[in-house]
């Protein structure tokens, strides 16, 4: 007897605009993305094909600039593989010229996008001692299944794209040799190797939107690490010896070992921050799908404005749609602006979107205070004597005269006295829109010889270990920092002890939601649950680039980082990018909507101690706004019994049914026949999980159809859904064989208001 669970999540919406403003007085060219929906070629273009789609991209645009020539010089990208449309550079006037081309979808500006920035796979229960049955074997390990990542590139010599033990490229590849890697002097190795298959970088969209990169930057390595530790995190092999600082200690792995992976760098650094544009992106995903691969990671987002017609005017959403075509899953991260409602970003239901939680691996380092209270915080770095106390000062008191008091809070660069700071650790405060790292940097230059992070309101009780510059203790704001500062009002001379960091195991409550991690509800389509699914993302050990800083400062000059920490849904991204390469090997006729129903109704909202799981930022419940529908558990979606599928149809009856129009929705169909038929409802999308944002006194149904993909049995319904009258029907779903169809209506009627819901069906 085995149990299935599949969520219903009934929820009331509400949600934000945003607006921005041109400045139309200078007819400046900017990059524009001009979408053209579905190529007429198909699936498998020749190379006549693709020149009469970049041709025909070039008359198009010849129609609005006067001549061939004009048109062939502002065209940056065509994309002409799978995605039909080109990037160009354009005045305003122009691009809404074009936009009134019956034959365009949307034309829109490039966005910009941010990266959303070992133990793990244990806590997922994919490292058992007996290694039986695990999700690893079952899937094995990944094997031969492509994963690409959309990121900061690659650092081809980590030990964790070895090509060791593993057998020749697949012949589903069709990115050939392509490897867009310069050498490092020591290396006299080819860059890829059966394992990293490919690497390619994008940077027009970046250039034509920033400015130039220096030739020597024009190369997929990775100088970050950001990329490198999340394809390590999705398909890294396994590598002994794993640690940063001498902390976490153990083996690093990806969720498919065994997969083969490829690079495609879009995102570039300037002096302080990273940045991707969408044109670079599209163009990435675009390439990805003609390469072959299975798997799209993309542990970034963005969004210049909320409104109604996102879904074609994001890169993002645009490149997974014409992905399911080829039947290639793409998981994308929730963002990084939590707690805010409605913060999520990679919202379109066919991308697979990731929120962050914690694992049962803490970085610890406890701070004791002059009157021998302790505070316990997260650290990777403390290096200070264990026996010996130091001054204590608060950033406000450490402060230059003109500096303001909520400046200096945050140690701001400039902000920090060193006649004041020298020889103290200095609390600051974690939050706003400086890095925590920055702020350790201040207090570093100002002479300080440590650093108590304290959590800002926003920030809550996520606490994290990160490559500080200087001995650093994050602690959370719950009473512990409350206790902090009633010591230090209380004497004249504070004084503060911190203890070397340490790794504990089994820690427990987990997982718990990250505060940082990006909520619902959907701003955009507020019948789809959003984000989808929980994983790890908090204190997460990698690989990492060696070029690159610990702490990514242009101030740090440590290198040589094998392995590194980072934190953010960028982290919990590629962990569901590797169970889905593990279902891709066991399941490699199933469609992107499979796996991730697969993923999705065997998510669990309970951690470690089997109480419900609860939300960082405030220590309550957390809810399906902030976990959708759980924390993942690799080993149940290997074999999740039932599924909801969802063809490209059906995302077009979803389509018919959120306003689009007809022409609209047959330029996204190569077919060109598809008609909408009037009566399709937003809810009846055939989604793993149930949004109702207008639920009232009024019953309202919704139907959904499940396919079976287990052995026979009969599902008994069990609608639990506090404050409302429920009922599904049929209350049984017996199924004969593999692959058979069922459908079912769940209805509910309020009464009061609502908590949450799921319904449960159990295997006889």
């Amino acid at each position: 007897m085995g149990r299935y669970i599949f969520y219903l999540h009934l929820l009331v919406l509400s949600f934000l605009l945003s607006t921005f403003f041109l400045n139309a007085a200078q007819a400046t060219k900017k990059c524009y993305i001009v979408y053209l929906g579905a190529h007429s070629h198909g699936p498998n273009p020749s190379s006549y094909d693709l020149e009469s789609a970049t041709n025909s991209h070039h008359d198009l645009l010849t129609s609005t600039l006067g001549s061939h020539e004009k048109a062939k010089e502002a065209i940056i990208y065509s994309y002409n593989k799978h995605i039909n449309g080109f990037a160009a550079l354009l005045e305003e006037e122009e691009a809404a010229q074009i936009a009134k081309n019956p034959n365009v979808v949307s034309v829109f500006l490039s966005k910009e996008y941010k990266p959303h920035t070992t133990r793990s796979w244990e806590f997922l229960g994919l490292h058992r001692r007996n290694g039986m049955n695990t999700a690893w074997q079952k899937g094995r390990y990944g094997e031969n299944t492509i994963i690409a990542n959309i990121d900061t590139g690659v650092w081809p010599e980590s030990k964790s794209f070895s090509d060791k033990g593993i057998g020749p490229v697949p012949t589903k590849w069709r990115g050939g040799n392509v490897c867009e890697i310069s050498k490092v002097r020591s290396s006299k190795k080819t860059p890829c190797n059966r394992k990293l298959i490919g690497a390619r970088y994008f940077s027009k969209g970046y250039e034509a939107s920033i400015g130039k990169i220096a030739p020597s930057q024009h190369t997929a390595r990775d100088f970050e690490g950001h990329g490198t530790h999340t394809l390590s995190t999705a398909g890294g092999n396994f590598v002994p010896g794993a640690s940063v600082f001498g902390n976490g200690n153990g083996t690093a792995k990806g969720g498919s070992p065994r997969a083969r992976v490829a690079a495609f760098k879009v995102c570039w650094s300037t002096i302080d921050e990273t940045s991707c544009h969408g044109a670079d992106v599209l163009s990435a995903i675009d390439q990805a799908i003609s390469d072959g691969v299975d798997v799209i990671s993309i542990s970034a987002g963005g969004r210049t404005e909320v409104n109604p017609n996102e879904i074609f005017t994001d890169e993002v959403s645009i490149g997974a749609f014409h992905a399911l075509s080829r039947n290639v899953v793409v998981v994308a991260s929730a963002g990084n602006e939590g707690p805010t409602p409605s913060s999520v970003v990679n919202v379109a239901p066919w991308v697979f979107t990731v929120a962050a939680s914690t694992i049962d691996r803490d970085f610890s380092s406890n701070v004791t205070l002059g009157n021998n209270q302790q505070v316990t915080g997260a650290s990777l770095f403390v290096n200070l004597p264990s026996s010996q106390s130091f001054p204590l000062i608060l950033a406000s008191d450490a402060r230059f005269a003109n500096a303001t008091i909520q400046n200096a809070q945050l140690c701001m660069p400039g902000t920090l006295d060193p006649a004041k700071a020298r020889g103290k650790i200095v609390m600051c405060l974690r939050g706003g829109k400086i890095r925590s790292v920055a702020e350790g940097q201040e207090a570093l230059s100002a002479g300080a010889v440590g650093v108590v992070m304290e959590n800002d309101a926003q920030s809550g009780n996520t606490v994290l270990a990160e490559p500080h510059v200087l001995s650093t203790t994050n602690v959370p704001k719950n009473n512990q920092d409350k206790n902090v500062h009633d010591y230090y009002n209380s004497t004249t001379s504070p004084t503060i002890n911190m203890s070397a960091a340490r790794t504990l195991l089994g820690t427990k409550p987990a997982p718990v939601m990250a505060s940082f991690s990006s909520r619902g509800p959907n701003p955009i389509q507020p019948s789809i649950l959003k984000p989808d699914i929980t994983a790890p993302g908090v204190n997460i050990l990698a690989s990492y680039s060696l070029a690159a800083s610990a702490s990514n400062l242009p101030s740090d000059t440590r290198r040589g980082f094998r392995f590194n920490v980072l934190q953010g849904t960028s982290m919990s991204c590629p962990h569901i990018s590797g169970v889905a390469g593990l279902l891709k090997t066991r399941h490699p006729n199933w469609s992107p909507a499979a796996i991730k129903s697969a993923i999705m109704t065997t998510a669990t909202t309970q951690d470690n101690t089997n109480g419900a799981i609860q939300d960082a930022f405030d220590n309550t419940l957390a809810t399906p706004f902030a976990y959708g529908s759980g924390h993942v558990q690799p080993d149940l979606a290997m074999d999740p019994g039932l599924v909801y599928d969802i063809t490209i149809l059906d995302y077009l009856s979803f389509l018919c049914a959120s306003g689009y129009s007809q022409n609209l929705i047959s330029s996204l169909n190569s077919n060109k026949n598809f008609i909408c038929s009037g009566s399709d409802r937003v809810t009846d999308l055939n989604y793993p999980s149930i949004t109702l944002p207008n639920l009232g006194s009024d019953a309202e149904n919704v139907t959904r159809t499940v396919t079976n993909v287990g052995p026979p049995g009969t599902y008994v319904a069990n609608a639990k859904l506090p404050g409302f009258n429920t009922v599904v029907v049929p209350s049984s779903l017996t199924f004969k064989r593999v692959g058979e169809k069922k459908r079912f209506q769940a209805g509910a009627e309020l009464e009061k208001i609502l908590e949450g819901a799921k319904i449960i069906y159990t295997i006889k």
